[in-house]
């Protein structure tokens, strides 16, 4: 006598923050292997294990989707604070947890979201002004520091000089599409942005 072998388990209905948590991973791995053109409610819908309904649902707009996903692939990248009481040092340490971050969404801002920025009149540093958030007070408070110890004077400081190795080190990894090398983040560390300070 044979059992019938048992059908596929029915799927978990999932609600809320974990729906939405699912559709957006689906959309940022949509987004990473299909680009913004070629991402559909439909396919992140199936990527999800959902329908596409529930994804209109949660979003009216494919940008507003994306814009999401993004946000939620950012805050995965958080920093924590190097606390090495060293300027030189702590910059070091945000650049490096920083490095593998840029590199993931340097892909984004080139290839994958060109007619993302076409389609909402966006600038890629709209973009990046939207998901800064506690990461950004924390390089702050790491300058603010080596002020408060002496370690730097204060009055050279101006918001593009504190933006200054985050900014080379973006550009390079946009660049190259890779993470940039131990002796360079120290390179601009070393022989830019502390000369600006001391």
């Amino acid at each position: 006598m044979h059992l019938a072998s048992p059908g596929p388990a029915p799927r978990r209905r999932r609600r809320g923050v974990e729906l939405q948590a699912a559709l957006l991973d689906a959309a940022w791995e949509e987004l990473m292997e299909s680009g913004y053109a070629g991402l559909t409610f439909a396919a992140v819908a199936d990527r999800a294990g959902t329908s596409r309904p529930v994804v209109n649902r949660h979003w009216a707009t494919k940008a507003m989707l994306v814009r999401d996903a993004i946000g939620r692939a950012s805050d995965k990248f958080s920093l924590t604070d190097p606390g090495t009481g060293s300027l030189r040092d702590d910059t070091i340490g945000l650049l490096e947890q920083l490095n593998g971050a840029f590199t993931v969404f340097a892909v984004a801002m080139t290839a994958q979201l060109a007619a993302y920025f076409e389609e909402t009149g966006t600038k890629p540093a709209e973009l990046r002004a939207s998901l800064i958030d506690e990461r950004w007070a924390l390089i702050e408070s790491v300058v603010q520091r080596a002020v408060e110890r002496g370690e730097i004077d204060g009055s050279k400081l101006t918001p593009r000089i504190v933006r200054l190795p985050f900014d080379l080190l973006r550009h390079e990894v946009l660049m190259d599409l890779a993470p940039m090398s131990a002796h360079a983040i120290q390179e601009i560390v070393d022989t830019i942005f502390l000369p600006l300070l001391t």
